[in-house]
């Protein structure tokens, strides 16, 4: 077709285009790659190929829109990639981060190789519980969330890669004790952020992301609160938890544990960055 743009051009004029916006450049090869559906190598085998007239225009508004608005580009593309799996990601759910494929993979470490019962609270797209029941094939898991969107995505998750999860509406543990499951380990990535922060986040985040994913009372810790106070209920004799936590939160949510457990064990790790970001703790029930 005439007046057809090379791709390394089309590339080229969308990322001055992001930088002068103050977005992150290297977005425009994600979404080209994307609305050209073809693999990595392949995309950047046809850097002087010309791009269809159609994909350049759907390619155009998609950048005008993530500059112009901050919508993340998961958004335009309707996934994120986690753990080596593609997940559908949408506004009900939070988008998958690098640092929970950390606390998953603490989760996967700490597993016993006998049966264990492992409870997600807050699972959102799925993307704990879902991985998490794929790679640990004696695990019985179950999920919570007391959005009904979020489930829906979560469950269209669990479909799509053939994982075995049971999802419950409601808030934090409360479907886990009315159903009376016992668990040998719970993991949460709970909204953990104060209402403080808000202004200092950036507009991909605070615009895009559900607020009840993200923000949580009493500085951040509430929904800590909320999860650690019914822990007593729902585990076993020996239990064992791993949260997702702000880089500042490691020794308010230790404190916590131990005031619910008296002999808890606590371990604060640090993410690929270098900040806090996940707590173990580890009890024995005293009966």
């Amino acid at each position: 077709m005439a007046n057809e743009t090379k791709q390394y051009e089309v590339l080229r004029r969308a990322s001055l285009f992001l930088e002068k916006h103050h977005r992150e450049p290297k977005v425009a090869e994600l979404l080209l790659q994307h609305f050209r559906g073809v693999s990595r190598s392949q995309f950047f085998m046809d850097m002087r190929e010309p791009v269809p007239n159609d994909i350049a225009d759907q390619f155009r508004q998609a950048i005008i829109k993530h500059a112009t608005t901050g919508i993340p580009i998961q958004h335009i593309i309707g996934s994120e990639e986690f753990y080596g799996r593609n997940f559908q990601v949408n506004r009900h759910t939070l988008i998958p981060r690098p640092e929970t494929e950390e606390l998953v993979q603490q989760v996967i470490q700490a597993a016993p190789v006998t049966p264990v019962t492992i409870v997600d609270i807050g699972t959102g797209s799925g993307i704990i519980a879902i991985t998490l029941a794929l790679e640990l094939e004696n695990a019985t898991v179950y999920a919570t969330d007391i959005s009904e969107k979020a489930l829906q995505t979560a469950e269209k998750n669990a479909s799509n890669l053939g994982a075995e999860v049971t999802f419950m509406q409601g808030d934090f543990l409360k479907p886990v004790m009315e159903k009376n499951i016992k668990a040998d380990i719970i993991v949460s990535n709970p909204p953990y952020i104060s209402a403080a922060e808000k202004p200092s986040l950036s507009d991909t985040v605070k615009n895009f992301d559900p607020e009840l994913a993200l923000f949580a009372d009493k500085n951040g810790l509430a929904a800590y609160q909320k999860i650690i106070a019914d822990l007593p209920d729902v585990t076993k004799q020996n239990g064992h938890i791993f949260f997702e936590i702000g880089h500042e939160q490691g020794e308010a949510v230790s404190n916590l544990l131990r005031n619910t457990f008296p002999s808890c064990t606590t371990e604060i790790m640090q993410d690929i960055n270098r900040n806090d970001r996940i707590i173990k703790g580890s009890w024995q029930k005293i009966y």
